[in-house]
Formats: structure tokens, C-alpha cells, sequence
């Protein structure tokens, strides 16, 4: 992983064993992201080695993410980054793909490969709040404040943050608390599914590092291949996800049966 990019996007990477953890270092901006932080986020993504299996994203300083970096409104931009009026200049399929870009710092937490936990603390906004719906799990300290922000900028979320939010909480919910761009509280959160656990600010990393204990316990290929599973049951019909389950165990049993316990 190349030092200059992860510092140019705000970002440390710490690797213990099987768990890495990403950390999101700007505490002076409580932690805004930028595009540089996005292209840092899906090199992490490309290069991680394969025998990590739980990626923790946390937030240094008082606040896990702030959303954007509110300079990118400006017309002068992010130092050496883009502003909006710049990302205007392209024509629309550029301007596509320029986001698709900008996605794929987002989209691989939720590969089977690995099972992502997102400690969250203080504030959670927008980007941030997508960055916390990528990951499988949300562990929040009990001052965590949830809001997507993009519609009272005139925008809308387009860092993958819509379907797991209407996964988790529903169609319904999920339009109010968007469109009414309101903070969600930890205990709401909890309420909601939005969140996995909500513990003391105190307590944060030590639940966070207990869980990734947990998951690195069983054999990865088993929850590699549970997570598969559980990401598609919503989309499948129930005889289509009883044939997924028995071609899941099927390469289960051959591997137990060869002698493979990973």
C-alpha cells in the first residue's frame, strides 16, 4: 500500500494478524473526506493481503466522519483535489464515471471475502454515514449521530449508502430519515438495526476488538461462504436460496472432507 496515497487521502491502515483496521486521520477536520480519501479507500480495497478477514474503519479525534470536506463547494476546490464546479466542466457519462470512481472506495466492503465492522463515534454524516451503512457491522459509542446531508445540499447519496439503509430499516423510514436529512441518535440506531451495538465511548475500541476476535474464531471459508449467502437471500426466492445453501455446504464438505479447515 502505497504511504503517499493513504496520506493524501487523510487515511492510516494498521494490519494485526488477520484484522486491519482503517483509520480515518484528519481529526482537525473531524475526519472529511475528499476524493483523494476515496481513491485511498479502494487501494486499500485492491491491496489488502488475503489473510486478512475483518477490516475495522474508525474515526481518530472526536467524530468518526464529518461527511465531504465542505471546501469541495467552493470554487477553488481541495488543494490539489476537485470541487464540484470542476467535476461540472465533464459531460455527463465522464461525470458517471468519474463517481463510479469515487463508489468503489465504498463498494468492496461488502465482498464475502471479508466481514467489515464500522466503529462509530460522534458524528456520522453523509459520506461518513455511507461509509458506516459499506461495512457488515456498526458497533457505535452511545454519542454517535447519524444524517445524510446530501439532500439539504441539493444532492443525494451516491457512495452505495441507499440499499443497505432501506435493507436495514425499510422503504419508509429510510425516505424520512433522508429526506428530512434529520440526525438519527445511538439509540435510535440500535432500535432501527442501524446499529450491531451501542456501548460507552470508553468501551468502543475494546467491543470492537472483541468482535473481531469473534469473527476470526470459525474457519474463513465457512463465514466467507455465510456471509455470500446472507447478502443474497433478500434477492433470491426461498427454492433459489435452499439451492445456493446446499451448493454452499457441497464445497463445505469437500473441503472438510480434504482436510481443510480454513
Amino acid at each position: 500500500m502505497d504511504p503517499a496515497l493513504l496520506a493524501d487521502g487523510g487515511l492510516r491502515l494498521e494490519v494485526d494478524g488477520p484484522v486491519a483496521t482503517v483509520v480515518l486521520d484528519r481529526p482537525e477536520a473531524r475526519n472529511a473526506q475528499t476524493p483523494a480519501t476515496w481513491a485511498a479507500l479502494a487501494a486499500v480495497g485492491d491491496t489488502l493481503d488475503p489473510s486478512v478477514r475483518v477490516v475495522v474503519v474508525r474515526g481518530e479525534g472526536p467524530s468518526f466522519c464529518a461527511g465531504i470536506d465542505r471546501r469541495m463547494l467552493t470554487p477553488e476546490g481541495v488543494p490539489g483535489g476537485t470541487s464540484f464546479a470542476r467535476l461540472l466542466e465533464l459531460d455527463d457519462d465522464a461525470l458517471a464515471d468519474r463517481i463510479a470512481e469515487f463508489q468503489r472506495g465504498f463498494s468492496w466492503w461488502r465482498r464475502p471475502e471479508r466481514v467489515t465492522i464500522a466503529a462509530v463515534h460522534g458524528h456520522a454524516i453523509g459520506a461518513g454515514f455511507q461509509l458506516a451503512l459499506a461495512c457488515d457491522l456498526r458497533i457505535m459509542a452511545d454519542d454517535a449521530q447519524l444524517c445524510m446531508r446530501e439532500p439539504a445540499l441539493g444532492l443525494v447519496p451516491d457512495l452505495g449508502g441507499t440499499q443497505p439503509l432501506v435493507e436495514i430499516v425499510g422503504y419508509s423510514r429510510a425516505l424520512e430519515m433522508v429526506a428530512t436529512t434529520r440526525f438519527v441518535g445511538a439509540d435510535e440506531a440500535a432500535e432501527l438495526g442501524l446499529a450491531t451495538a451501542v456501548v460507552p465511548g470508553s468501551d468502543l475500541l475494546d467491543a470492537v476488538r472483541d468482535l473481531a476476535a469473534a469473527l476470526v474464531a470459525p474457519p474463513h471459508g465457512a463465514v466467507s461462504a455465510t456471509k455470500e449467502l446472507l447478502l443474497a437471500a433478500g434477492r433470491r426466492s426461498y427454492d433459489e436460496q435452499l439451492r445456493a445453501e446446499r451448493l454452499a455446504q457441497v464445497g463445505r464438505l469437500r473441503a472438510m472432507g480434504a482436510g481443510t479447515t480454513v
